[in-house]
């Protein structure tokens, strides 16, 4: 696996978590919340990863909790005027690439992504230059400006048919961000890939050497896996996939006990699938103070109650913009993607 050279190493700016809330105050915030809704003709669109409260908000106020696409198709198809998108900054530049019209706001600009921070479109855009010959396919997971260079978006749940239908055509591929989500499909694919060094904070700390520790203690435990992590964890999964995917197969596979390798956000609409099983969190390689994310990423924290209803309140400062000539660049990716995952369900039809 051929990798980019990184510039310098990165030194991410770690939030600090929000202020605990007492019940009273959460309650109290969250009835301000479906009220500010209503007024301002908004919907809350919430990720697998932010907290609890804030994933049953939005299922409260008939928004959505999904992956990032969905959570932007999801705005550009509700008929409110006004979104808030309850994730990190490239979450909420997406929705506003398909929502050119409305206004996308998010709890807070200061929730950003290690791999977005770590794949500059500056670096990222020389090292394709490089490499006129090679498609450039990049995950969802980057600026919008990066996406903007790209031939292809891709998700996590939809990359691995992609990068094949690429290679079947006999492409050469550059593939940005994340390492380990590129390692994984070029193993399934054996497709001829150059790799951008980056890595989610929060799936690069999962240790394969603690999860087999985890495995002894609950041997009747399914291990569940999401591909950004390393390919010694991947490689003891029982199910690997997107979030959405591993959802899906938590109710699937007839384990009562669940070791889960992603963000422990997850819990939240996994456990509303699967209520009667035992969800365990994934060891990392470190704990407590000596771990970077422990299983969720900081930026996601930093979604809180009083953070959306500031949002819905003084939505100056927070508010997404994306440059128009941009989001049209971006756009023609974006849509490579969608178009493709329509043809896959025309054919799953077909064949059903």
């Amino acid at each position: 696996m051929t990798l980019a050279n990184r510039i310098a190493p990165i030194d991410y700016p770690f939030p600090k978590k929000p202020a605990k809330l007492s019940d009273i105050q959460q309650s109290q915030l969250v009835e301000e919340i479906k009220a500010l809704l209503i007024a301002k003709n908004a919907v809350l669109v919430a990720h697998y990863y932010c907290e609890p409260e804030i994933q049953a908000l939005a299922e409260a106020t008939g928004g959505c909790v999904s992956d990032s696409l969905e959570m932007a198709r999801f705005g550009r198809d509700h008929a409110a005027q006004n979104l808030v998108v309850a994730g990190v900054k490239f979450m909420g530049e997406t929705a506003k690439i398909l929502s050119p019209e409305k206004s996308v706001v998010m709890p807070t600009l200061e929730a950003t992504c290690s791999l977005d921070l770590g794949c500059p479109v500056k670096e990222f855009s020389e090292f394709c230059d490089e490499h006129p010959d090679h498609t450039v396919v990049v995950y969802a997971n980057t600026s919008a400006a990066v996406k903007a260079r790209a031939d292809w978006v891709v998700t996590s749940s939809i990359a691995l048919e992609i990068v094949e239908h690429l290679d079947s055509q006999g492409k050469k591929i550059i593939w940005g961000p994340d390492r380990h989500l590129g390692a994984y499909i070029q193993k399934q694919t054996g497709a001829d890939m150059l790799m951008w060094n980056g890595e989610c904070i929060v799936h690069d700390e999962f240790s394969a050497q603690a999860l087999l520790k985890a495995k002894h203690l609950y041997p009747d435990a399914a291990i569940l896996v999401h591909p950004e992590s390393p390919a010694s964890v991947v490689e003891m999964a029982d199910a690997v996939g997107s979030t959405t995917q591993l959802i899906k197969a938590a109710s699937e596979l007839p384990n009562e006990r669940l070791i889960v390798a992603t963000d422990r956000g997850i819990f939240y609409k996994m456990q509303q699938l699967v209520p009667n099983k035992t969800l365990l969190e994934a060891p990392t390689a470190g704990d407590g103070a000596t771990c970077k994310s422990c299983a969720h990423c900081p930026w996601m924290a930093m979604n809180g109650l009083q953070a959306v209803k500031e949002a819905l309140v003084e939505p100056e400062g927070r508010e997404i913009f994306v440059d128009p000539a941009l989001a049209k660049k971006a756009m023609v990716p974006l849509n490579r993607m969608l178009d493709f995952a329509a043809q896959l369900k025309i054919q799953a039809k077909g064949n059903a």
